[in-house]
């Protein structure tokens, strides 16, 4: 059914960056993805023969680089005084994974508000348009990761761009487990800018507003308590392994492929006590997809 190759997050085996390549590779993936925010990765601590040393280490694995994660958190760029700094630092993440030979940087960019006319939309707005022209000129893609707002809001704002370079990283748990949006009905709403994906599943629990998962900045009338006490319960929804929980992996790939998605189906586990098993089965669960063919 799928021709699509198989990444992990090799942050997700909690090893450390080479210790959790070479286990992406015993595992069975085909490419990784690794964090560059800060540490060793960071790109102000790579220099260019570092970054050619490492570009070279992986190849030896017989990996490649999916994406970067490149999320500096914060509410994303919902800040006008922090967004200078993001936006610099952004930059340089990308090129970073220019240097590794991906285009690709996976993030975060705060909640997309309901108001076009408010200035928390107008400042991601305008962020957005900056990160895209930049990558757009090197034929690269800031990746939006899907949940924290329904497929149809998100293709609205990316729409409003003007190019492709602010794109999306889809993530279908992240759907299922906070918007209670359908990521099949989300691919297609979606399928202009999909450049990378998640596999990752979840359930939804009880419906749980966006905010106490994500937060916000400066939204009015927001309960900060109570966005610790959900974050702190987290009884709105769970995160399983893959095949285990409400994503309906048959439509869903069966959706990707519709609309020619061919890039990488990457696995990302945040949580569990053995992530290098549920890695495990997880590359061989998607796998199983491809014997079908």
């Amino acid at each position: 059914m799928i021709t699509n190759k198989i990444g992990v997050i090799a942050d997700s085996f909690r090893v450390g960056v080479k210790a959790g390549l070479l286990k992406a590779k015993l595992v069975g993936a085909e490419g990784v993805q690794l964090y560059a925010v800060q540490g060793e990765l960071d790109p102000a601590n790579l220099t260019q023969q570092a970054r050619k040393e490492l570009r070279a280490y992986i190849a030896s694995l017989g990996l490649e680089i999916s994406a970067l994660v490149g999320d500096l958190g914060g509410h994303g760029f919902q800040n006008p005084e922090a967004n200078p700094a993001k936006i610099e630092k952004s930059k340089r993440i990308l090129d970073l994974a220019l240097d590794l030979d991906t285009n690709v940087v996976t993030t975060h960019i705060g909640i997309v508000p309901d108001d076009r006319n408010g200035r928390i939309y107008h400042t991601m707005h305008e962020a957005c348009e900056e990160l895209a022209a930049y990558a757009h000129g090197m034929n690269a893609h800031f990746a939006i990761e899907t949940g924290p707002e329904t497929a149809a809001h998100l293709r609205a704002f990316l729409d409003g761009l003007g190019s492709h370079g602010v794109a999306v990283n889809f993530d279908p748990a992240n759907m299922v487990m906070v918007t209670g949006d359908d990521p099949v009905r989300g691919v297609h709403i979606l399928k202009d800018y999909i450049v990378h994906t998640h596999a990752k599943d979840g359930i939804r629990l009880r419906p749980v507003d966006p905010r106490y998962v994500y937060g916000g900045y400066g939204l009015e009338g927001l309960d900060h308590e109570r966005i610790a006490e959900q974050a702190e319960k987290g009884d709105a929804f769970r995160e399983v392994p893959l095949g285990e929980g409400s994503v309906d992996w048959t439509a869903y790939l069966q959706a990707l492929k519709d609309i020619g998605y061919h890039g990488y189906l990457t696995i990302e586990r945040e949580v569990g006590t053995n992530p290098e098993a549920d890695i495990t089965k997880a590359v061989q669960f998607l796998k199983q997809f491809r014997a079908e063919n």
